[in-house]
């Protein structure tokens, strides 16, 4: 058994550790592109870990207009979008991905805040764009819990 991540338990993790380890290798036959196919692995994993932050954005964007837009009509369309991306997160998180979404959630929640800000302000909703929190108000648990959505902040009707 290979030392490092495993394939099936942490695809973005066994990416870069297969990676790494692929460029450690001596390469006796020079007709074997060992940097560029080292490249290619890692850029899968960034691919599954760019596709886990844009869900964990899109979450974050539909849980601000839930909870401060007045709009009805949306809300189940939002609901929809969270459980679409929630669905695409099962299928793709791992430990690692995880780890890394709990480190980037105050960036990823000022690139949904700023998104949810604009569409709050094109729908005319001035009052609900100002009054969205500066700081991230959801946990990762939360963001990924099935069924879970935050209640309305009693932003302007």
């Amino acid at each position: 058994m290979p030392d490092g991540p495993r394939y099936d338990d942490d695809f973005y993790a066994w990416t870069q550790h297969q990676g790494a380890v692929l460029r450690e290798m001596p390469v006796p036959d020079n007709r074997f592109d060992r940097d560029n196919v080292a490249e290619e692995i890692e850029a899968l994993g960034r691919s599954e870990r760019d596709a886990v932050r844009s869900q964990i954005r899109r979450i974050l964007e539909h849980f601000l207009k839930l909870a401060y837009s007045p709009a009805q009509d949306p809300r189940f369309d939002w609901m929809a979008s969270v459980s679409d991306a929630r669905a695409i997160l099962s299928d793709k998180m791992s430990r690692s991905l995880r780890r890394d979404v709990r480190t980037r959630l105050p960036k990823l929640y000022q690139d949904a805040r700023e998104r949810s800000e604009l569409a709050l302000r094109r729908h005319h909703e001035g009052e609900a764009a100002a009054a969205l929190p500066a700081l991230c108000p959801y946990t990762l648990d939360e963001i990924l819990r099935a069924g879970w959505y935050p209640e309305p902040c009693g932003a302007p009707k």
